[in-house]
């Protein structure tokens, strides 16, 4: 008789869950810096369009 001794199997669930969570924060990140990249010029042209309004108007005085 051959008796061997069955090894119970290890679990692997934490494992998948950490690398999930990983692939799912670098896949954010990712997509955060395309946002970043794609929305450049706009926010640009809005603090040129802010610098260009912000102009300051000395009123002359009739003292």
């Amino acid at each position: 008789m051959n008796v061997q001794a069955e090894q119970p199997e290890k679990d692997h669930f934490i494992l998948y869950m950490v690398l999930a969570t990983v692939v799912l924060v670098g896949a954010i990140l990712a997509v955060k810096l395309n946002e970043n990249e794609k929305f450049e010029p706009i926010k640009e042209q809005l603090i040129e369009e802010n610098r260009q309004m912000n102009i300051r108007v000395i009123s002359e005085r009739g003292d």
